[in-house]
């Protein structure tokens, strides 16, 4: 293992947490976490073959109705914006110990994350509901994802945990005794890692939460609290706790594991995946530059806002007109 001038394990340099792998596993799977060899050559297969067939040119001449309805994960007809340059979800299934995995969560033993309790839930419905009142879905910039203001990765890209996206799944640690630092490829979100010490009082809430570090043998355990209210995971609010564990198992692995807790959900749900040494260079994610979806979602309210106020304005001069 190699290891930083004071001894510790050095967890330094770009890693990938990109697989095929799906966060929770398929209901046919039921409680194995093991997949069989043919299963796994099955997944990877179907994934090389989707990559080969969207990789081949597009004739410039067809227009939008003649390209695939289809385009894979979910994605059909204009919503296949992300085309097979864009996208990097890995080549492989996840391997621990040799074994393929069905999903990256191990814990509880069906591989899903658990349900919330009743009252959480009712609560989560009821913020939605206040939250949304008055206002439609494209109102204002408050009501869009934070990825997609960019103000934080898509997803739980940046985490914790951190979970691998359809791309930009690079991350790059930087480490010295008093820190870990962790950055991450998508929208450029940097956690800092403070080595010891307390977490920050508790009225004080941060993007990515407040993370702690301490080393347990060769194993950096980060604890994580205090998120920000507006950084949900799964319909989890900032009362959530992040259990992290890495793991420098060889030359070009760390064995990354996560648990999380909070009092919302009816149990706590644990998972784990590799990050595998890259040799690719982190990208600028230049999330703003080009990006014309968020101003032409508002222009576009803002003009259903003034054709309402043309009809209004109409119909209430025809209410005179009758009065007069």
């Amino acid at each position: 293992m190699p290891r930083t001038p004071d001894g510790k394990p050095d967890l330094q340099g770009n890693w990938t947490n990109a697989t095929l792998t799906q966060l929770e596993r398929s209901a046919e799977h039921g409680d194995r976490k093991v997949l069989t060899p043919e299963e796994a050559r099955k997944i990877e297969g179907a994934a090389a073959q989707h990559v080969e067939e969207n990789a081949r040119p597009t004739d410039p001449k067809l227009g939008i109705q003649d390209l695939p309805k289809d385009c894979g994960y979910g994605f059909s007809g204009t919503n296949c914006g992300y085309n097979n340059f864009w996208v990097d979800r890995g080549t492989q299934v996840i391997r621990i110990d040799g074994e393929p995995r069905s999903s990256i969560i191990t814990e509880p033993a069906n591989g899903r994350i658990p349900s919330m309790t009743p009252a959480a839930s009712k609560e989560a419905a009821a913020r939605v509901a206040a939250f949304r009142k008055g206002a439609g879905p494209v109102d204002g910039p408050e009501l869009r994802s934070l990825g997609e203001r960019c103000l934080t990765s898509f997803g739980s890209s940046a985490g914790p945990p951190m979970l691998p996206l359809m791309y930009n799944n690079t991350y790059s640690i930087v480490q010295t005794p008093e820190t870990v630092m962790i950055l991450v490829e998508m929208i450029h979100d940097a956690r800092v890692v403070r080595i010891g010490g307390k977490h920050v009082p508790d009225n004080v809430k941060k993007w990515y939460g407040d993370s702690i570090g301490r080393w347990e043998g060769d194993t950096l355990v980060v604890e994580t609290t205090n998120f920000h209210p507006m950084q949900t995971f799964r319909g989890l609010g900032p009362n959530r706790k992040v259990t992290e564990r890495f793991t420098r198992i060889s030359a070009d692995q760390i064995l990354y594991q996560f648990k999380v807790e909070d009092p919302a959900l009816s149990q706590p749900f644990a998972g784990e995946l590799p990050l595998n040494a890259t040799p690719d260079l982190m990208y600028e994610y230049a999330c703003h530059e080009g990006n014309y979806a968020l101003p032409g979602i508002l222009a576009g309210a803002r003009e259903e806002e003034r054709q309402a106020a043309g009809k209004q304005i109409e119909q209430d001069e025809a209410d005179n007109d009758k009065g007069e």
